[in-house]
Parts: structure tokens; C-alpha cells; sequence
């Protein structure tokens, strides 16, 4: 393509989308550009005006108002983390530059998922833009807070008042944005609906074109087993005409140990059948969850936290207890596979394993574990996936990339280390390491695949038109340096960012730019 030609498009484009001739301009000179699609790189130059990419290709002298040599550095879409507890840190004022997910090459992250979060989507907006974004939020409605908030942690179907009640909760979230309804039937309150009404939540959903998520509802055999749990979610897409995500998809504990290839013939045999089936992982062999969802039985939660305490105090109810917690303790693969990441009252034990700490009491486990969730909210790290599971899984090309993240103040706790490296590590110890799965593909699931799986119009691919959220990193630089035990580190390796068209990273350093939108179902993706 001539000079006179591409100039020719990038005022056409200009024209097109009302661009200001104004607006600054950006060149990203001589990168190896990686579009998103799983194409192998090409040697190109990307074009930025105001917050769009208007030329792709070889630009020679294209005028701009700076120019970035990305000589020997890759050049990417920006990377969407479909499922990312970021939210709430986002919209504090200290995190809100979400400088961990930059360092990662995040742009965009899906909120509120496992079935958490507001019900009021339109106030938690509020909160995130009060003092702007360093990233993009997209926001899910979250199907345990909506049961939550018209029957509390009760153990029982809604009727249908309450369903309809429930059904109007969903239709506000999407009318006021949402992408789609998340779910966590594996926690409380979640657990105790019954697939029927996950399914007609999701129905909802259908008509704005949103997507079902779900933490599904065993991914061990706690009750129904991994494979009922994934059919489950299955369903919902087929039921509801959704597309359907098995959200951080795993096989957890040694009982189920080599069910990965299991989970890939169900998800498969879907897709056949024209499910929209997909899934999002994270690239560890570790999880992280409370370790009252991880040890105690969902009958015993019910009611709540005064509930479950009463029943503690109750000798024959704690046998009952007790001895469902020996069970599920087996299936996480015994106390030496437990590590605390939070626990207020008392910090000292964050980062320290759960044999350790009963061992030094003198203690059984479950003893430890029951008085310590007497005291208050215990957050643990869990390691329970096999590492062949964990690779299955990936290597398929419905798989996206997930962080399963939180956002905390720097230093705070032993959060598990996905918070700070889950992108970088996937590429760097997967693609470039392992060869797991290939550079190209590793793009695409953090990048189109999500954009077009959720519907996301203009992100996730480079090319002309495209809004700007674009990385720039050093292949051979990147990688995570977050550990189990020592989290709080950043990644590196990502030399520049931008989030809709605005550096937030140049040369490796943040710039304090907070040009992050909250993108909105409804409103064509926050454009």
C-alpha cells in the first residue's frame, strides 16, 4: 500500500468516526505485531489517533505526534482478564491506577464474578469512575448476590414470586450494562439454587446478548462430581441460548486428578451439538478460596454466620460437621496442602500451612481449622490441580486466559500470586517454556477470543478502526516474579501500554494515567 493511500484511509477513518485532527497521534514504528487472531507476527507499525487505531502496516513517514521504537519488542491488543476480583480495589482511591493488572498488559477485566458483587451495577460504576480507572471494568451480574437479596443464605428453592423477583434483579443489571450473569453454585448462596433457576436467570440474559460464567458447582466430587457440574453448566448455554464459560476450569484434588481430558470430550461434544461452550483458566496448579468454602458442608452455612456458630456449639451437629470436613480436607489433598493468605485477627499466620500452625498447637487440623473460622474469615491458598490437567485444559482453543485476581494494598496479606503474574506466566512458562500451547495462541485467548465470546465490539484485535488499547512488551524480559510466598511483586517485561489510546505505561514505568471507561452492554461497549 502507497503512502498517499494510507494517508487517504487515516483521514477517511478520521472523518468517519469524528475524529479531531486535534487529537494525538501515536506511531508504534517496527514492532512484531501480533493482531490478536492467532495470525503469526508481522513485522508493522500501529497508528493511534485519540482512542483508536487508524492504520496497520508499513507507515514510513506517516506524520505523529510521538513516535514509540518497537524495534525487537511485540506488539499486541491489550489483554481482557475474563474473570478478576479487581473490583472492589479499583474503586478505592490508592488502587485505582490498577498498576498489577498494567503490569501485565491487562486493559480490560471482567468484574463480579463467582456469583459476587453489587446487585446495583449503576452505584458500583459510580464507585469505580469517582477517581477514574487505570483500566477497563466490565461488569457482570452476579447471580448469589441477586438470590442473596431476595432470600438470604436460605437452604431452599425460591418460589415463584421470589424467581420473579430474582428475574427483575437481572433484567435492571443487563438493562443498566452488564455483559452477563456470573454464578458460583459452588459457594453459599449459590449452591443452594437449583439448575432450574440458574436457567431461567440466564434467559434473561439472552435478549441484551449476554453471556452465562460460572464457578461451576463441583469441581472435585464434594456432591455431584466435576462432570455433572460442567453437563450443569452446559445446559444453561443450551437451555438459554447463551454463550456458556466454565469459569477458571479445573480438575481439583487428587480424587479427580486426569479429568481434564473428560471435561475437554464433554465440552467438545457440545460444541458439536452448537452449544457455545467455553472456558477461562488461570496458570497455576494452585486455587485460592475461603477455607469455610473449602472444608465445611453447604448445609451447615445455611442461614449464616450466627447459624453456622450455633451449630458448632451443638455436639452432635459438629460430629456431622467434623466429619465432613475430614472428607473435604482429603479431597484438597491433606493440611500440608493449605496455606493461609488472610486472616485479620490474626496476621502472623498468613503464608504458614496448615499442618504447620496445627502441628505448633498441638492440634488436629480440623480442631485448627474450626477455631480459626470461630474467629473470623479465613482466606487460603490451595494447592490441589495437577499440572497435566492444568495443560489439557489450556492447550484447547475454546480455553481464555483468566487471573482469578484480587487487587490489595501493596504488602497486605499472602494473596496467591495469579493477583500479580497470571498473564505473564502463562506466556512465558506455557508458550515460550513448555510449548503448551504456542505465543499466537496464547494472544488469542486473552485477547479476541474474549472480546468475541462476551460480544466486546472493537478490542481485542489490532487493526484500523479498532479502539486503542495496545501492548508493547519484550519477550524475552517478560515474565511474573509473584511467589506463594513472597506475592507482592510485580511482572515485568511490559514496556508500554495504552488503555484507550492513552499511555499508562511508558518504558516500563506507570505514568498515573487513569483512561479507563466502565464498558457498558448497552451503550456498544462503553465507545
Amino acid at each position: 500500500m502507497s503512502r498517499r493511500i494510507i494517508a487517504s484511509a487515516i483521514l477517511l477513518l478520521a472523518a468517519a468516526g469524528g475524529l479531531s485532527a486535534q487529537e494525538h497521534t501515536v506511531l508504534i514504528r517496527n514492532g512484531k505485531v501480533l493482531d490478536g487472531a492467532g495470525n503469526p507476527w508481522v513485522r508493522a507499525d500501529v497508528l493511534i489517533r485519540g482512542d483508536r487505531i487508524v492504520a496497520v502496516g508499513a507507515l514510513g513517514d506517516v506524520p505523529a505526534d510521538e513516535v514509540v521504537d518497537a524495534t525487537g519488542l511485540y506488539v499486541a491488543p491489550g489483554f481482557i482478564d475474563t474473570h478478576s476480583h479487581a473490583g472492589p480495589g479499583l474503586a478505592t482511591e490508592g488502587l485505582s491506577d490498577g498498576r498489577p493488572l498494567l503490569a501485565q498488559g491487562l486493559t480490560t477485566i471482567f468484574a463480579n464474578p463467582d456469583g459476587g458483587g453489587p446487585v446495583d451495577l449503576a452505584a458500583q460504576r459510580d464507585q469505580l469512575l469517582a477517581d477514574g480507572l487505570g483500566v477497563n471494568v466490565a461488569q457482570l451480574v452476579s447471580h448469589g448476590s441477586v438470590r442473596d437479596a431476595v432470600l438470604g443464605a436460605e437452604d431452599r428453592p425460591a418460589t415463584p414470586a421470589e424467581l420473579a423477583r430474582m428475574k427483575a434483579l437481572v433484567r435492571t443489571a443487563m438493562e443498566e450494562g452488564a455483559w452477563g450473569l456470573s454464578s458460583g453454585t459452588f459457594y453459599v448462596p449459590g449452591s443452594y439454587a437449583p439448575p432450574e433457576e440458574i436457567e431461567e436467570l440466564a434467559k434473561v440474559v439472552a435478549p441484551f446478548g449476554g453471556a452465562y460464567t460460572s464457578h461451576y458447582r463441583d469441581e472435585s466430587n464434594y456432591t455431584v462430581g466435576v462432570i455433572a457440574a460442567v453437563d450443569e453448566v452446559i445446559n444453561v448455554g443450551r437451555v438459554a441460548g447463551i454463550p456458556a464459560v466454565l469459569t477458571h476450569v479445573k480438575a481439583l484434588g487428587p480424587f479427580v486428578w486426569g479429568y481434564g481430558q473428560a471435561i475437554v470430550r464433554r465440552v467438545e461434544r457440545a460444541r458439536e451439538e452448537g452449544v457455545q461452550v467455553f472456558a477461562d483458566q488461570y496458570p497455576y496448579t494452585a486455587s485460592a478460596t475461603g477455607l469455610e468454602s473449602a472444608l465445611l458442608p453447604r448445609w451447615s452455612q445455611a442461614g449464616g454466620r450466627d447459624s453456622l456458630l450455633a451449630r458448632f456449639d451443638r455436639p452432635e451437629t459438629m460430629a456431622l460437621i467434623r466429619e465432613a470436613m475430614v472428607e473435604n480436607l482429603a479431597r484438597r489433598g491433606g493440611a500440608d496442602r493449605i496455606q493461609f493468605r488472610r486472616f485479620r485477627p490474626d496476621p502472623s499466620i498468613e503464608g504458614r500451612l496448615l499442618s504447620d500452625l496445627a502441628k505448633e498447637g498441638g492440634e488436629d487440623p480440623i480442631d485448627t481449622s474450626v477455631g480459626l473460622i470461630r474467629r473470623g474469615s479465613v482466606s487460603i491458598v490451595s494447592f490441589n490441580m495437577d499440572d497435566g490437567d492444568v495443560e489439557t485444559l489450556m492447550a484447547q482453543p475454546w480455553t481464555m486466559t483468566s487471573s482469578d485476581g484480587d487487587l490489595v494494598p501493596w504488602g497486605e496479606g499472602v494473596p496467591h500470586p495469579r493477583s500479580y503474574g497470571a498473564f505473564p506466566r502463562k506466556i512465558r512458562l506455557y508458550a515460550m517454556e513448555k510449548g503448551v500451547v504456542g505465543l499466537e495462541h496464547a494472544i488469542r485467548s486473552m485477547t479476541s477470543l474474549p472480546a468475541a465470546v462476551f460480544g466486546i465490539p472493537d478490542r481485542g484485535l489490532l487493526r484500523p478502526g479498532a479502539v486503542a488499547d495496545v501492548v508493547v512488551f519484550d519477550l524475552d524480559a517478560l515474565t511474573d516474579r509473584a511467589e506463594y510466598t513472597a506475592p507482592h511483586q510485580l511482572a515485568e517485561g511490559m514496556v508500554h501500554v495504552f488503555v484507550n489510546g492513552e499511555a499508562a505505561v511508558t518504558n516500563g514505568e506507570f505514568t498515573g494515567a487513569r483512561n479507563g471507561r466502565v464498558l457498558r452492554k448497552t451503550e456498544g461497549g462503553g465507545r
